[in-house]
This record gives structure tokens, sequence and C-alpha cells, in this order.
């Protein structure tokens, strides 16, 4: 029976690579010049840290815009509250991996509201949905795509 896996992945080398960009264009930047702000990754999230907090509003839109250019999708990131200690003023963005419970069974409850002949089974951070025909299988990846879930999907192992 045709399968496929519904899972939410960031490729975390790209990740790095989108940070080292971030910080590149930081020094070319005219309204960066001479002031303590970087960009650094610690695990799988990002610390940017500066001397003022609209500079970090700043710092997120280039931090975005490479994560575009190398492919991250932005709807993965999540930003954490500001922290202010002395004269240094930190945020934290993490980026969403896997899927949790609570997402899982929304998409379960989402596809057996369409009434598509599939089933769903939830496997740790994953989804595995199974039916007969290719079809319906393809419905479900079109339903989970236009649903806007708040998160980024991939659609992996379409086994026939």
């Amino acid at each position: 029976m045709p399968s496929f896996d519904i899972v939410s992945e960031i490729d975390n080398v790209e990740v790095g690579n989108a940070v080292d960009n971030a910080n590149r264009e930081l020094t070319t930047r005219f309204d960066f010049r001479g002031v303590d702000a970087t960009f650094s990754k610690v695990e799988d999230n990002v610390q940017m840290q500066a001397e003022a907090e609209f500079q970090l509003q700043q710092m997120l839109d280039i931090l975005r815009g490479t994560c575009v250019k190398r492919g991250v999708d932005t709807a993965a990131m999540e930003t954490k509250d500001v922290v202010h200690s002395g004269k240094i003023y930190k945020q934290l963005v993490e980026f969403q991996q896997g899927i949790d419970q609570a997402m899982a069974k929304k998409i379960v409850k989402l596809v057996k509201d369409a009434k598509i002949k599939v089933q769903t089974a939830i496997q740790g951070e994953q989804l595995r949905v199974t039916g007969k025909k290719r079809d319906e299988l393809q419905q479900v990846i079109a339903l989970v795509k236009e649903a806007n879930l708040g998160q980024p999907f991939q659609y992996k192992n379409f086994r026939d």
C-alpha cells in the first residue's frame, strides 16, 4: 500500500550558513558600525546580541533574509523574550523541529474531517499516512499545505 511521512525538519547546516552570512552582513551595514552586535549558533537555536533593543529587530530581519536565501523556512522561527543585562540585549531565536502531539492530533483530525480514505498514525515526531491510492495521498498533502498550521512540513518516503 502506498504511504508517506509528514515531518517538520530544518537543515542545521544551512542555519549555520545563514548565521555566518548574517554576521558578514552586520560588518558591512552602516547602522551597525562600531556597535557590538553578533549572531551566534547555540545548539539548534540562534542567539542575537546587541546594544539596543531596536537593533535586535533589525538583526531579526537580517536573519530572516539570510535564512530565505539559504532555503530555510522562516515559519519555523520562533523568537523568545528579550533579555537585558547591563549594556547588552539578547534574544533567542528557536527553530521548531518535529511535530508535537497537539499538532499531530490536529493534522489527524483535519484528515478525518475531510473524509479521505487513508490511515494516519503518529510515530514520535512524525506522521505516517497510508492509503490504497496515490491520489488519496496527494489529496492529504494538498489538504495539509492549504491548512496553514503555522509550521513548515515536508513529505518524505513516498512509497508505492
